[in-house]
């Protein structure tokens, strides 16, 4: 990942690195200096290398002192033995930098890939999020009802806009929400991410959305006894709970991954394993086809990010931020099952529907 990028001689000098303490320090995106990895890195480095600019050459040095839990880089940069740069460096600059695009492995063509592609084309047409949503609101209107399609889009939009905030969180930009007849919708960035925590924080957020609106429909329910509210509560709290499923491509799957590969990179492997094998006998058990063609994507997307692990320059979550994630996602997940519960206990006629979604 990118550690530092300042300007030295009228040019960008850059230094990116990795957990197992491999260093590179490019100046014009020329390497002038390297640190190969260690099994036990050491938290200073020190980097000496010459430049020339024009006729005249310079004798550089940057010192630098990288702790990764919690995150902490400090540098000084010398240039004829004269100090001309130092700062400390935190997660929240890593947050705001702008990643370097880099040339890694070329990618198969994939079904996310021409997906991608689709919006690319598609991303000046304003219309076709009007379309889009007259699109989905046809088609599950005439799959169950009018009723249930307008509650279905409020789930959904509501969720994707939990994306959308956690994205503007960061001062990300964004492209908005995309829904997508019989698959969901979308929520677009035109921003990389820099460190796993984000991808955390945009992966629940979604979820985390759809809790705050089944709590509002139950709450409303209990004071109105109008039974639509308790059927909205609890199938948004169905659909929020499945997204949550430690599952490549779902929300969940890309929390426990952000989650697992800043643990080690073979327990977010054997885990994201794991977990597409949960995704196969879940797609079997309840013939789930749209399922199927999720986990052929998340099975491309476990490939790459073990081809990428080391070239990563997401920063890794420190152990507070691991177990903070964990216990955030567990209990947004606990709070939608009890939602789920405690009102499917009832004799509501208004809860067959998203029960019977539930046993199909």
């Amino acid at each position: 990942m990118q550690l530092l990028s300042i300007d030295c001689l009228g040019k960008e000098l850059r230094l990116e690195g990795t957990l197992s303490g491999w260093q590179a320090l490019f100046w014009d995106n020329q390497l002038v200096s390297e640190k190969n990895a260690s099994a036990d890195p050491d938290p200073m480095s020190n980097h000496s290398f010459s430049l020339q600019n024009g006729e005249t050459e310079y004798l550089c040095e940057l010192k630098c002192q990288l702790d990764w839990q919690p995150f902490g880089f400090e540098y000084e940069l010398k240039v004829n033995q004269e100090m001309v740069s130092s700062n400390r460096v935190q997660q929240s600059d890593i947050e705001k930098q702008v990643p370097v695009e880099r040339q890694g492995p070329k990618e198969k063509i994939s079904p996310f890939g021409l997906m991608s592609l689709a919006f690319k084309l598609f991303k000046s047409v304003k219309v076709i999020k009007a379309l889009l949503v007259a699109g989905s609101l046809a088609a599950y209107s005439w799959l169950f009802s009018l009723p249930f399609a307008l509650g279905l889009i409020l789930c959904l939009v509501v969720h994707e806009y939990g994306h959308i905030r956690a994205m503007k969180y960061f001062g990300m930009k964004t492209k908005g929400i995309y829904l997508i007849p019989f698959v969901g919708g979308l929520a677009l960035s035109e921003n990389k991410i820099n460190t796993r925590w984000q991808e955390v924080v945009i992966a629940i957020m979604g979820p985390f959305f759809g809790l705050l609106l089944s709590l509002a429909s139950l709450v409303i329910y209990w004071f109105t006894g109008i039974e639509m509210f308790a059927g909205l509560a609890v199938y948004n709290a169905l659909l929020n709970l499945f997204n949550l499923l430690p599952i490549l491509p779902l929300d969940g799957g890309h929390i426990m991954k952000s989650i697992t590969f800043s643990m080690h990179s073979v327990v977010g492997l054997v885990l994201c394993i794991l977990g597409a094998a949960l995704g196969v006998l879940t797609s079997y058990y309840f013939g789930l086809a749209l399922l199927a063609l999720m986990l052929a994507i998340g099975s491309s997307e476990i490939m790459m990010e073990w081809k990428m692990r080391k070239h990563n320059q997401l920063l890794p979550l420190d152990r507070y931020g691991q177990i903070f994630s964990i216990v955030w996602y567990l209990g947004t997940m606990i709070a939608l099952a009890s939602i789920i519960y405690v009102l499917g206990q009832g004799d509501n006629e208004a809860l067959s529907l998203p029960m019977k979604i539930l046993g199909s």
